[in-house]
């Protein structure tokens, strides 16, 4: 009889404390709440954007002259290194981002902490495409994936998970396309990314309105030349020199870029080595149709 009544005597308190620890829980979450809707609001994002919306990927407004950028909590988007175009003028239009070379389905993560802003897929553009507003007043964009793994409005940290590398939208060959922008308007990730050495150039960077483009000329010389300059030489220079040249910058990976009317057997026979072993190193198969200023992996 004892234990039954000290049994029905703990299933009381039990019950008596279930409202009690529902409460607290209620409490703790709207805490947690108060101190992130705190700190959006004290972060360097809020300083700048006057609103938060869903419906465009990006609208420019008005760039402050000089800005602080916190480079310091990051994590590269990809762990690939290998650019295949930079930022700038390319094929008589403006390229407003990076390309970096990925495989589909390798992991693509957040490059700062912040809040999801844009989840959509464009046929004639980016593809399935992420954009997040940054605490540090960046938003980045990340276009091409083949998968989403995030939500419109979702809190995200540094280094997320938010889809999967692919080939969608206007894209010839799986890779990232990555932006940074600023008030809306492209700023290069050179400025702040380094990829090869997978890295952020500083602790911070300092936009000047003034500067920036010419700062952005002289960032994208010293993150060196991408996979498709790299692979043009290649093909000009021809031989031991070119291989010697292709193994001082990147090892025992090399790469080669697509002319108007090669295929991929003239391309494995140019190289010497075989189309099964081009579709292998670049996760392609025999029948994709390849394009002119595509880059592909061939050791």
């Amino acid at each position: 009889m004892a234990m039954t009544a000290a049994t029905a005597s703990a299933q009381d308190l039990l019950a008596r404390q279930a409202p009690i620890d529902k409460k607290m829980k209620t409490v703790d979450t709207i805490a947690l709440r108060s101190l992130i809707n705190k700190e959006q609001m004290g972060s360097p994002s809020a300083q700048l954007y006057k609103e938060w919306s869903n419906k465009y990927a990006h609208k420019a407004t008005e760039l402050p002259d000089s800005f602080l950028i916190h480079l310091k909590d990051f994590c590269m988007p990809t762990t690939n290194k290998v650019v295949t175009s930079n930022f700038g003028r390319r094929w008589g239009r403006m390229h407003k981002g990076i390309d970096v070379k990925v495989y589909i389905g390798d992991t693509i993560r957040a490059a700062f902490s912040g809040k999801v802003r844009i989840v959509r897929y464009e046929a004639r553009g980016y593809g399935n495409y992420v954009v997040i507003r940054h605490y540090n007043g960046l938003e980045t964009i990340y276009g091409h994936m083949s998968k989403h793994l995030v939500k419109e409005d979702q809190i995200v940290k540094a280094g997320d998970p938010i889809g999967l590398g692919g080939n969608t939208g206007r894209s010839t060959g799986s890779h990232l396309h990555f932006e940074t922008r600023l008030c809306g308007v492209a700023l290069n990730p050179a400025l702040m990314f380094d990829f090869r050495n997978q890295d952020v150039t500083g602790d911070t960077y300092m936009f000047h309105k003034d500067s920036y483009e010419k700062e952005s000329v002289l960032a994208n010389k010293a993150r060196g030349k991408d996979a498709g300059e790299l692979a043009s030489e290649i093909d000009n220079d021809g031989g031991d020199k070119a291989s010697d040249k292709s193994a001082r910058r990147g090892g025992d990976v090399q790469y080669h870029k697509v002319r108007r009317g090669e295929t991929l057997s003239s391309i494995a026979k140019k190289r010497g080595t075989t189309v099964d072993k081009l579709c292998k190193l670049n996760h392609i198969s025999r029948k994709m149709r390849i394009r002119p200023g595509q880059i592909l992996r061939y050791s």
